[in-house]
């Protein structure tokens, strides 16, 4: 057991484990975390571990190509959770519905409605957010086009950012002896953006400009 969790969740673990394989079974996992909704694995510390195995020489392919793979299977995984969101949708937001309740896409209709194609990119950098915003971009039926425009650009720089911020930092010793413990920093870094984000809106909230989404989730936890 590791302090993110079991020890076949560890970064480190995962990659010893694939071998030769591991810029594919990563990239796998990237797929499935963004696509398969499954909010558990590893995404963030994953990306940084993989460009820090790339700085010491133990991956066969080169940066670039493994930086190209990790991007195309970031982006394919949020085209695929948002496809599953609009043909599914209303299936998965039918009236009595604990969790997908219909209300929720008029909430997230408001929320895109007010933050734009930022909503897709801001939520790649959060563990879980990133999982589930787009099959709900999918259910509100987000404009294709935009989200494959905001999704791109956020494939690019989480997949790339991420995995070259570990290859860069990866020269150190001092990150290297310690991989486990900045794994847990990059996961609590990646929910800075949002916490922006969430501060931004107080202080809109404070000045009395309010946002519409914020009314809708203020009027839904008092029912």
């Amino acid at each position: 057991m590791s302090a993110l969790g079991p020890s076949w969740l560890d970064s480190q673990t995962l990659l010893d484990q694939l071998g030769a394989f591991a810029v594919w079974g990563t990239a796998l996992i990237v797929f499935a975390e963004c696509g398969l909704f499954l909010f558990f694995m590893p995404g963030d510390s994953l990306l940084f571990t993989v460009g820090l195995f790339a700085a010491r020489g133990d991956l066969d392919q080169p940066l670039w190509l493994i930086c190209v793979i990790l991007a195309v299977a970031a982006f394919l995984g949020n085209v695929c959770g948002y496809e599953i969101g609009r043909r599914a949708g209303p299936a998965l937001f039918k009236p009595g519905s604990r969790i997908f309740k219909p209300k929720r896409v008029d909430q997230t209709v408001a929320f895109f409605d007010h933050y734009g194609g930022r909503a897709i990119l801001l939520a790649r950098f959060v563990p879980i957010v990133r999982t589930f915003v787009t099959l709900v971009a999918g259910v509100a039926e987000m404009p294709r086009r935009v989200f494959l425009f905001w999704t791109g650009l956020g494939a690019v720089i989480w997949g790339v950012g991420v995995t070259l911020l570990g290859h860069w930092l990866g020269g150190y010793a001092l990150i290297r002896d310690h991989l486990e413990a900045l794994a847990i920093l990059v996961v609590l870094v990646s929910v800075i953006p949002m916490g922006i984000e969430a501060l931004r809106a107080r202080r809109r909230m404070a000045a009395g400009r309010e946002p519409a989404t914020s009314r809708v989730l203020d009027e839904d936890a008092a029912h």
